[in-house]
């Protein structure tokens, strides 16, 4: 089992910048790739960014350039440093882990397949 708990989300202004933080309670997270995901009111869950057991990390296209996914392991904590954020980022952001050692992109862009979600955390950008 995983447990997984973020925090960092807010409201900011268009341009803004948020760090969002996601701890991972089990030691041996090293082996799951790890993401972020967001569903925004009346939309399908969408991959974020995702990064796997070898360290590659994945965006989907429209947060290229802007976002940013990172893990300190001396914390077990997973990342995602957001910049130049605009009214359309606006969503509940989620981690989650996939124990299945699935490539970056597989993760991303099979949200469904994923079996360890936290509970998410607001952003809010206002234009």
């Amino acid at each position: 089992q995983v447990h997984l708990v973020e925090s960092g989300g807010g409201s900011v202004q268009s341009g803004g910048s948020l760090r969002l933080s996601c701890v991972v309670s089990r030691s041996t997270y090293n082996s799951y790739s790890l993401g972020w995901f967001r569903q925004a009111p009346g939309k399908e869950r969408e991959g974020v960014a995702t990064i796997d057991t070898v360290g590659y990390s994945t965006y989907v296209e429209h947060v290229k350039g802007r976002f940013t996914i990172s893990i300190d392991h001396a914390k077990n904590t997973l990342y995602l440093q957001m910049n130049s954020l605009k009214p359309e980022d606006t969503a509940m952001y989620y981690c989650a882990a996939d124990s299945n050692r699935r490539p970056a992109y597989f993760v991303l862009h099979n949200p469904p397949s994923v079996d360890y979600w936290g509970q998410g955390t607001q952003v809010t950008v206002s234009s």
